[in-house]
């Protein structure tokens, strides 16, 4: 049993605690005294964020540098686009015959409508870069433009020239003639952590120099289906129209990316922008400047992601890297003796994520270069040595009939394909003898289910060759209903693997 309390002889103290903890509370919440003076202390010292010149420091002072520096080298673009159209008077050539003068009239003449020359205007952003007037903004502010005005933030207009345009990565350069202006110094955008304060600078809506700040929601954004080559930054620093071809600042005042997109279902601001990485940009930019044009690195590889379904099927242990679903003829990665069906892991020490990442690496990187990648090949680990070539142009294709309907209880049950001529690409090498295209799939079927397309072509069921629709008869016919199915196949340009389970 516990032991019952003398509340006569404890109880005093226990009465005494509570009163001295009751003037505790008391003495927390009471303003602090000047012991000197017995007269509140409140106004004895100025707030943490009063103005610097009040003696404090301010929280803001920070932002408000880089935001100045950054203004003063974000520009305003005016683009006019001159098109016919409307209403108005012309001659046509058959009134220049007399007959046909005569036959209609000259007042028949005057009532048809001509086209008229009309002007469309549009409005975006650039950053001064070089300080003899060389800036960078975005291809589609710029793109098709008769006319570009640059506004600076002194109030100076310049008409500027297009120096070169990279559609494929939205990047655009133009000039004006001026000197001594201010700059923006480029950031490593690689360098990035999700969560960096940064600010976006702009023209959105033609309001001029705004500037809105927000976090790095993500990095590495790909497959948007924006541009071709994606590696985008995204950001919650509100992103307008208007702010395309912006500046996008870490708290150092560096550029680390150019505003290019946003992502909306109302046609503003919804938290979600993207801009092109720094390094990205810069490496456009100065192939355009030396050499007119943007040359890109290339291995000679059709890439996919490493799905959980490939990793188990190739020995991966996670889903990161890209999966080589095709080595093109004497491409660079043939003469390294890379295979279909390694997984390349990183490149010249760079951890891959995934195939856009590794394709804009190589993109990067200029022809000539040596590097090393780390792949995993049949379940072990080993590098290779390649280097880059220059992109060419990309394959074409051509095919031809004869179908066959793979019939039965498998994973490849109620796709019908026709036969494939050989493949080419426009310099003739051959990529592939034989083929299968998909003409038609059944709906919900595990095919369908797993994304088969129609029109991709069918290489290989379970890494033996189909060359005709009589081999994939014969490979389908050996299939059950728990067979799972690995296909290697050709998607556009684009070669990949894809694994079907009719047990899923």
């Amino acid at each position: 049993m516990h032991k019952a309390i003398n509340l006569r002889r404890w109880g005093p103290l226990l009465l005494l605690g509570c009163v001295l903890l009751w003037m505790g509370e008391v003495l927390l919440y009471l303003p602090p005294w000047n012991l000197a003076t017995q007269e509140p202390a409140a106004a004895a010292a100025p707030p943490a964020s009063s103005p610097a010149g009040d003696g404090g420091v301010s929280i803001a002072q920070p932002f408000v540098a880089i935001a100045k520096q950054a203004r003063a080298s974000v520009v305003n673009i005016s683009m006019v686009k001159k098109r016919t159209g409307g209403s108005g008077r012309f001659i046509n050539p058959f009134f220049e015959d007399p007959f046909f003068r005569r036959f209609f009239g000259e007042e028949f003449e005057r009532r048809i409508p001509a086209p008229q020359e009309h002007q469309e205007q549009g409005l975006g952003s650039g950053v001064i870069v070089r300080p003899d007037g060389y800036i960078i903004t975005n291809n589609h502010v710029v793109e098709g433009a008769d006319e570009l005005i640059v506004s600076l933030p002194d109030k100076r207009t310049f008409k500027a020239k297009l120096i070169g345009a990279d559609p494929k990565t939205d990047v655009a350069v133009i000039k004006i003639e001026a000197v001594n202006l201010p700059v923006l110094p480029w950031g490593d955008a690689s360098q990035l952590q999700v969560g960096e304060m940064v600010l976006a600078v702009g023209n959105p809506f033609g309001l001029s120099q705004t500037v809105t700040m927000g976090i790095i929601s993500a990095v590495g954004r790909a497959n948007m289906g924006i541009v071709d080559y994606e590696d985008f930054i995204q950001t919650d620093a509100a992103i307008n129209p208007g702010n395309s071809g912006g500046a996008l600042v870490n708290l150092k005042g560096e550029l680390i990316g150019i505003n290019s997109a946003i992502f909306t279902q109302s046609g503003g601001y919804m938290g979600i922008g993207f801009a092109i990485p720094s390094n990205m940009a810069n490496s456009v930019m100065q192939s355009l400047l030396k050499h007119g044009k943007v040359i890109r690195g290339w291995i000679g590889v059709s890439i996919q992601e490493v799905t959980p379904d490939l990793a188990k099927e190739f020995g991966a242990t996670g889903t990161t890297g890209a999966l080589v679903a095709d080595v093109m003829d004497d491409s660079p990665a043939s003469r390294a003796k890379l295979e279909r069906g390694d997984i390349i892991t990183t490149y010249n020490n760079t951890a891959i994520r995934d195939p856009g990442q590794l394709r804009s690496l190589v993109a990067d990187t200029p022809p000539g270069t040596a590097v090393t990648l780390s792949i995993i090949r049949e379940k072990k680990s080993q590098e290779i040595r390649v280097t880059i070539g220059e992109l060419p142009k990309e394959p074409a294709k051509t095919s031809s009939h004869d179908t066959e309907s793979a019939r039965g209880d498998h994973a490849l049950a109620g796709i019908t394909v026709e036969n494939l001529s050989s493949q080419t690409d426009r310099s003739g090498r051959s990529k592939f003898r034989g083929g299968v295209v998909v003409s038609d799939i059944a709906a919900n079927s595990p095919a369908e289910q797993a994304g088969l397309r129609v029109g991709d072509i069918i290489h290989e069921i379970n890494r033996k060759p189909v060359k005709d629709v009589r081999e994939f008869e014969r490979l389908t016919k050996q299939l059950t209903l728990k067979t799972p199915v690995l296909l290697l196949l050709t998607r556009g340009n684009t070669t990949i693997f894809l694994s079907i389970d009719a047990m899923r």
